[in-house]
């Protein structure tokens, strides 16, 4: 269940869970998230009071740097998948992964984007559409087997999920290199 929703603002919180669709239109008639929960009795904390909540999965995903080395001490999630290119600095990883915190990292948490992108193009080449449902079917298919082999390599070779997802992005690309130099 989603407990928090922000926007620049900050946030508004119910750990009974939030309806996500009734925000989104009292944000749409108040333009934001502080004056909806004020003209609507919502719990309203801030974007670093946000950032502390007791939640298992933490998601930044509008700001880069959003955690850093001054406020990572305050985060309290179990997990954080980064939504927004690089909303936790390194500083900050170090200290999560420390603590046991493990960060699922935005290249492949954000990789979906990229990918219904190369639907997009295989479409265009093949003179073809693809109906929605195929769409998301062949996305879901794409990231859950993307994020198999990172949490593979995670657990096989103990390291981050960030430095297992570059090691197999660097062995892509030797291996598809390879052939060029074989002689």
């Amino acid at each position: 269940k989603v407990v928090a929703i922000s926007d620049s603002t900050g946030a508004i919180f119910d750990k009974k869970g939030l309806d996500i669709d009734k925000l989104g239109k009292l944000k749409e008639k108040h333009g934001s998230f502080s004056e909806a929960a004020k003209k609507n009795g919502l719990k309203f904390v801030t974007n670093e009071e946000l950032l502390a909540l007791d939640v298992d999965i933490l998601v930044p995903a509008a700001l880069e740097n959003a955690i850093t080395s001054q406020n990572v001490g305050k985060v309290r999630a179990k997990v954080v998948l980064e939504m927004a290119n690089g909303p936790v600095t390194p500083e900050a990883e170090e200290i999560l992964l420390k603590r046991k915190i493990d960060v699922l990292p935005d290249v492949l948490c954000n990789a979906g984007g990229v990918t219904v992108s190369y639907f997009e193009w295989l479409q265009n080449l093949q003179k073809d559409t693809w109906k929605e449902e195929k769409v998301n079917k062949k996305l879901e298919e794409k990231m859950k087997k993307a994020y198999r082999q990172v949490a593979k390599v995670v657990k096989e070779k103990k390291l981050s999920f960030r430095k297992s997802a570059y090691l197999l992005a660097v062995k892509r690309i030797i291996d598809a290199m390879m052939p060029l130099y074989r002689v």
